[in-house]
């Protein structure tokens, strides 16, 4: 990296603690998810996050916005929620000189930097599409043109986890264009009292800016730069690897953990190993260091794949969810040669992208 990247780094980093300090003003704890969006941020990601109502979701998504200086919109998904309500449309208007009419596109929720999709599980197939062209695409059609988003453009939504009724869950297509699910949990018992104190006060305060637009866009190019050792990079592709069960060839299939066969029915793709170092290599340079290690991985192994991984009746009988198969990947994955074990068994994650 050059001297001017590893000033960058630096300044990210301090910039990163001035807007930890800004957000604790407005969302008490928190602390996870915070890091978690930025990090999604800072690597160009979409957030997808879970949690049951009234844990300051959006306030979080909002707030965040806020200190980045970013044009913010939520959209409240609803079962009768049309794709033109959120990507907007073509409307004929008159020019009052002349007398002509013709076609003006206006521009829906969706032209913003931070768009929060609400409740995203409620509204049909139909708009959830028009969604997934904007997230994948980053742009818009109508009217058999394309319209381009703003930049940078990132799509957090919400699900409530304890509601399904009346909903349409995402299907894995669109669920692997999030790099994240974030959890959201409930607060500790003194951040609640915090909370309760000071919701119900007068109290009020006024959002900092800490970034602004060109330095966030410098930082997700910035991200892009940072090095990564070989052995990184193969860590990081065992998390999602070992979770397929469906292998190409004799060899493949013997390094299948047994708990995988047993409990997934399907694993995480090339998507998700490129989310994990990317997310690891952000993580890295927002904590002031120049390097990417396997503890960056690690970090971002439950948000990447926790949506990725699809257990099936096995799991759900016995309790293990996801996030539990991860915890067992992180315990099997050896983290550097001394633990790598020689019986074969494990793909060999230490050797240099030359070996043969």
């Amino acid at each position: 990296m050059e001297a001017s990247d590893l000033e960058a780094v630096e300044k990210l980093h301090q910039a990163y603690e001035r807007l930890l300090k800004e957000v604790n003003h407005v969302v008490i704890g928190q602390h996870k998810v915070v890091e978690e969006l930025m990090i999604s941020l800072l690597a160009g990601g979409h957030c997808l996050l879970v949690g049951v109502p009234g844990l300051a979701k959006t306030l979080i998504v909002h707030t965040l916005a806020d200190t980045l200086n970013l044009s913010f919109n939520r959209v409240q998904f609803t079962p009768d929620l049309m794709p033109a309500d959120i990507t907007g449309t073509d409307v004929i208007q008159e020019d009052k000189i002349t007398g002509n009419r013709d076609f003006k596109f206006l521009a829906g929720p969706v032209f913003a930097n931070v768009v929060l999709a609400d409740e995203i599980n409620r509204t049909p197939p139909k708009t959830q599409a028009a969604l997934l062209e904007a997230m994948q695409e980053h742009q818009v059609t109508a009217g058999g043109r394309k319209h381009k988003l703003p930049v940078p453009f990132f799509v957090l939504a919400t699900q409530n986890p304890i509601e399904q009724e009346g909903t349409y869950p995402l299907p894995e297509a669109q669920l692997d264009r999030f790099m994240f699910e974030i959890k959201v949990e409930y607060p500790t018992e003194e951040e609640e009292f915090a909370i309760v104190r000071q919701t119900t006060s007068d109290e009020s305060y006024a959002i900092k800016k800490i970034l602004e637009l060109d330095e966030l866009l410098s930082f997700q190019s910035l991200v892009r730069r940072v090095p990564v050792a070989d052995h990184v990079i193969r860590y990081a592709m065992q998390f999602a690897r070992m979770t397929r069960i469906i292998a190409t060839d004799d060899a493949r299939a013997a390094d299948i953990p047994d708990f995988i066969r047993e409990y997934v029915s399907w694993g995480a793709g090339p998507r998700a190993s490129q989310n994990l170092v990317l997310g690891a290599k952000a993580r890295a340079i927002l904590h002031g260091r120049l390097y990417v290690s396997t503890d960056d991985v690690r970090a971002v192994a439950h948000p990447v794949l926790r949506h990725r991984i699809i257990t099936n009746f096995n799991a759900e009988a016995d309790g293990m969810s996801p996030d539990k198969i991860v915890d067992r990947l992180i315990e099997l994955i050896p983290v550097d040669s001394s633990q790598e074990k020689l019986d074969g068994r494990l793909p060999q994650v230490f050797r240099s992208a030359d070996a043969r």
